[in-house]
């Protein structure tokens, strides 16, 4: 599981580190760079999907010309914070079976060349203290030199017999190297792929869910099992989750709680002409509600739904303001949701809000791993801060409540406060 995300001269952030609970909500004004950190994500996203620097930056099309991955955000140069040549992106794990923590990180900057774009100029994955692969070694390592013009050098771990350094291999410089050692026969996989392959599942198992109700809407075509991320496949989803009893019978009571409809059962109907699936839902009085008539809020319901109760969810669901399209009064009902599926330790969740609400309902633990984003007065950056960290937080939730600091501006006020001291302090 992911438990932190590092950010060094990536769009709007300096040097800042999200921390990364089981449920993690993240606050802060337009424009503050909550969606940078979603772009973050889907980077590393990319990574794990095994796509070049030029596909995760620039998209990727099928061979029929179908969109396979949409661009990160912006243009590609503004990736890079201004007046800088490279970004960083890194991200802490807690792996499986492995008491130290996991640290992936990579270096990016334009390439020089007449090439174009970019290029990796720093990567490297470590198991607590010891690097599992690294451009960098420390010195003496001849490694570190990067003097081959058309590769990227990396210094493997040693193993064995090897008495001074590690295997020197050389992977081609646009695409992370990460989803690259799998082609090294010679490497020793437990030492080198397996820890590899792990994070690689890890980063390609995120999803970044923006449900379209009118997305939704449309019918399925038959035996397509995966929620698209606008929310694609409905339909054929729902029907395989309600396939089985006990998954109906839990789908339905929530669906129940969630939403005003006294839903009984859902009906999968195919089109006479297309044979494409469509949805129906059966309120207990046998009347019927197709997903044309169904609120925008209900089928976001269904979706976020779907994608939590699945029987293999990803590790990690990405969402823009979750609560986009909910009821105040059911709001209480998709956190609890949320809660109890995280705290499985199966899944993670990630998302932004603008909802004095939301943040007002949650539990401790979420609180504690609640994040603020604020852009700094006078500046183009940003910061990252744990609310539960900010002076009397703890107390003033209890006493007026976060709902109400956020909506009053407290967290702007008080990081703009404390950031500007520290800085004053340490120039003196």
């Amino acid at each position: 599981m992911i438990t932190s995300l590092h950010l060094r001269d990536f769009k709007n952030f300096a040097d800042e580190t999200l921390r990364v609970g089981p449920f993690t909500v993240i606050i802060g004004t337009n424009a503050s760079g909550k969606s940078n950190i979603r772009d973050a994500f889907r980077f590393l996203h990319g990574v794990g999907r095994g796509y070049t620097l030029a596909e995760i930056i620039g998209g990727r099309h099928g061979a029929s010309g179908q969109v396979e991955w949409e661009p990160i955000r912006g243009a590609a140069s503004e990736l890079i914070r201004f007046g800088k040549t490279e970004f960083s992106i890194g991200a802490e794990f807690k792996l499986a079976n492995q008491a130290k923590a996991a640290h992936y990180e990579i270096t990016v900057g334009f390439d020089e060349s007449d090439r174009g774009g970019f290029r990796v100029r720093r990567e490297e994955l470590r198991i607590g203290n010891q690097a599992i692969y690294s451009t960098h070694p420390p010195h003496p390592d001849p490694v570190r030199q990067q003097d081959d013009e058309t590769h990227l050098l990396l210094r493997m771990a040693k193993t064995g017999d090897q008495r001074r350094y590690g295997n020197k291999i050389a992977v081609r410089w646009n695409q992370p190297a990460l989803t690259q050692l799998q082609n090294f026969k010679h490497l020793v996989r437990v030492v080198h792929k397996e820890k590899a392959e792990e994070i690689t599942e890890l980063l390609g198992r995120c999803r970044f869910l923006d449900p379209s109700p009118d997305l939704m809407r449309h019918p399925a075509f038959p035996g397509q099992m995966v929620l698209g991320d606008s929310g694609e496949n409905l339909p054929t989803v729902l029907q395989e989750i309600c396939a089985g009893e006990e998954r109906r019978k839990v789908f339905s009571e929530w669906v129940r709680e969630l939403t005003p409809m006294d839903v009984a059962d859902f009906n999968f109907p195919r089109d006479p002409v297309t044979g494409l699936v469509q949805l129906v839902i059966r309120e207990q009085n046998d009347r019927k509600i197709s997903a044309h008539s169904a609120s925008d809020g209900t089928l976001r319901f269904l979706a976020m739904l779907a994608a939590l109760l699945d029987e293999n969810p990803a590790r990690l669901y990405v969402f823009e303001e979750i609560d986009n399209g909910i009821h105040p009064s059911r709001l209480h009902l998709l956190v609890d949701l949320i809660e109890r599926q995280t705290a499985k330790g199966t899944l993670r969740v990630v998302t932004t809000t603008h909802s004095p609400e939301l943040i007002s309902i949650v539990n401790d633990a979420v609180f504690r791993d609640m994040s603020v984003v604020c852009r700094m007065e006078d500046s183009e950056d940003s910061v990252i801060r744990l609310v539960s960290s900010m002076s009397d937080a703890e107390k003033l939730r209890k006493t007026q409540g976060l709902g109400r600091l956020l909506a009053g501006g407290w967290m702007e006020t008080a990081l703009a406060f404390t950031e500007g001291r520290e800085d004053k302090e340490a120039s003196l």
